[in-house]
């Protein structure tokens, strides 16, 4: 078992920051999860809808280019609907992750489409068509349940979170503050 836990939604942008770096922080364990049940559960909704979209995106791709990551392409729709994508996410693990989180953020293709998650997939090596038929597959939609549970469980409520001895690390901006604590 990993020191960490990485609780992300391939739909956000914070989260992707957080993908970008957080394997030379610490070791942790990357669980993908709904935010969007995560949200309905605890009464909140993403920034994305809001009136801060505009001030958000800004900050994203500030922080984007202060890390000399590629400049952000916003996928449209934005924010989407991440179910199928976070399936795959399940099935396909970390790398899968990486990958969507790229082609979702540099590409500007929408995780909505079941093409992109099939480019992903092809991207780490993974058959596209098994990715997808994966997103049909009871044991992977109870998996998600699982992770997006176990994630409020411990108290996270938005992504990225990272948990580190019980403690919820929310927030990109917080990624030095729970590598310290690992």
């Amino acid at each position: 078992m990993k020191p960490a836990a990485f609780y992300y939604d391939l739909n956000s942008p914070y989260a992707y920051l957080t993908a970008e770096r957080i394997d030379e922080r610490l070791d942790a364990e990357w669980v993908p999860v709904l935010v969007g049940a995560i949200f309905k559960a605890t009464g909140r909704t993403s920034w994305g809808l809001g009136p801060g979209r505009a001030d958000g995106i800004a900050e994203i791709e500030r922080r984007a280019a202060e890390r000399g990551l590629p400049p952000l392409r916003w996928p449209e729709p934005w924010p989407g609907n991440s179910l199928m994508a976070m399936r795959a996410a399940v099935f396909g693990g970390t790398p899968f992750a990486r990958a969507a989180f790229r082609v979702h953020f540099v590409e500007g293709r929408t995780l909505d489409d079941p093409a992109s998650i099939a480019l992903a997939a092809e991207r780490t090596g993974l058959d596209p068509d098994a990715a997808l038929r994966a997103t049909r597959d009871q044991a992977v939609k109870d998996a998600l349940r699982a992770n997006t549970d176990r994630a409020l469980a411990l108290g996270v409520f938005g992504v990225p979170t990272v948990v580190v001895a019980g403690e919820a690390y929310w927030g990109d901006d917080r990624l030095e503050e729970a590598a310290a604590a690992a």
